[in-house]
C-alpha cells in the first residue's frame, strides 16, 4: 500500500478550526514547556536539599533522605504518573479528593505530571548535588567553619556554588530528560507536544508527518538547551573543576 505524502497539512485547519496543524503542534510545545519548566524548578529545590541533608553527618536524616530517594528511583515513571492521577484523589479526604477531580483542563493533568516529574527527577539531582559534595576537597569545608561560618552557611557560601558549577553539565542532562518525560502526560490527558502529535495523526492520517515534526521540534528545543548550557558552563567555569571532576561524579552516579 502506497503512503500517502501530505507535507501541506501544516497549514491545513485542525477539526477544532482554532488554527493550523502546525499552530495546534506548537500550543502542544508551550505546555510541554510550562511542564518540564514548572517540574525542574521543583526537581532542583527538593533535589539540592535532599542532596544537601545526606552530606550533613546527621544519621537518622540521611537514613530519612536515602529513603526518599530510593523510593521515587526504584518505582517506574509511568506508574507514578498513575499513581498521582488517579490514585491519590482517593487517598485524600472526600473533599480534597473531589477538587482535584473536578479541576478543569488542563490542570487537572498538568498538576499531577508536574508534581510527578518534579519529585522523580528531584531524585536524579539529589544524587548529582550530594556526589557534588563529597567530591570536593574536604579542606573547603574546614576553611569555612574555621572563619567562623556555619555549617549552613558553609554550604550557601562556599561549597553550593562550586558543586553547582562542577555538576553543570549532568544536571544539563537531566533538565533534558525532564522535557522528553513530559511526554508521559499524554497518558493522563496532557495535551503536550507528542499527545498532540498523536491526535495529528488521528485526525488527518498523516502519521509520519505528525510525528516527524514532533520529532524535529523536540530536537530543536534540546540543541537549545545544550547550547545555552554550554555558554553557561564557559562563563562560570573554574579551572581545575570543571573537567576531571565532573566526570568523576558522573561516574560515580
Amino acid at each position: 500500500m502506497n503512503y500517502n505524502w501530505n507535507w501541506k497539512i501544516f497549514y491545513e485547519l485542525e477539526p477544532g478550526a482554532t488554527g493550523t496543524y502546525l499552530h495546534y503542534l506548537i500550543v502542544g510545545l508551550g505546555w510541554t514547556v510550562i511542564t518540564a519548566l514548572l517540574a525542574w524548578t521543583l526537581a532542583l529545590t527538593l533535589g539540592v536539599l535532599v542532596g544537601t541533608l545526606r552530606t550533613a553527618g546527621y544519621k537518622w536524616l540521611e537514613r530519612v533522605c536515602f529513603s526518599y530517594v530510593e523510593l521515587f528511583r526504584n518505582i517506574p515513571l509511568l506508574v507514578q504518573m498513575f499513581l498521582w492521577y488517579f490514585v491519590l484523589p482517593e487517598l485524600l479526604p472526600t473533599q480534597w479528593g473531589n477538587a482535584i477531580k473536578q479541576m478543569p483542563p488542563p490542570w487537572a493533568s498538568l498538576v499531577p505530571a508536574v508534581l510527578c516529574l518534579g519529585l522523580f527527577m528531584s531524585v536524579r539531582v539529589a544524587e548529582q548535588v550530594r556526589s557534588g559534595i563529597q567530591a570536593l576537597p574536604k579542606g573547603q569545608k574546614m576553611a569555612g567553619l574555621a572563619i567562623g561560618l556555619t555549617v549552613w552557611q558553609t554550604y550557601r557560601y562556599v561549597q553550593l556554588p562550586m558543586v553547582f558549577r562542577m555538576i553543570l553539565p549532568p544536571l544539563t542532562s537531566e533538565f533534558l530528560n525532564t522535557i522528553k518525560n513530559t511526554s508521559l502526560a499524554l497518558t493522563i490527558g496532557l495535551m503536550e507536544l507528542t499527545a498532540r502529535a498523536r491526535a495529528m495523526q488521528e485526525f488527518s492520517f498523516q502519521v509520519f508527518e505528525a510525528f516527524a515534526a514532533a520529532t524535529i521540534i523536540y530536537l530543536l528545543v534540546n540543541i537549545t538547551v545544550v547550547m545555552a548550557s554550554r555558554w553557561l558552563e564557559k562563563r562560570i567555569a573554574v579551572p581545575g573543576f570543571i573537567g576531571s571532576k565532573a566526570q568523576a561524579i558522573q561516574a560515580g552516579h
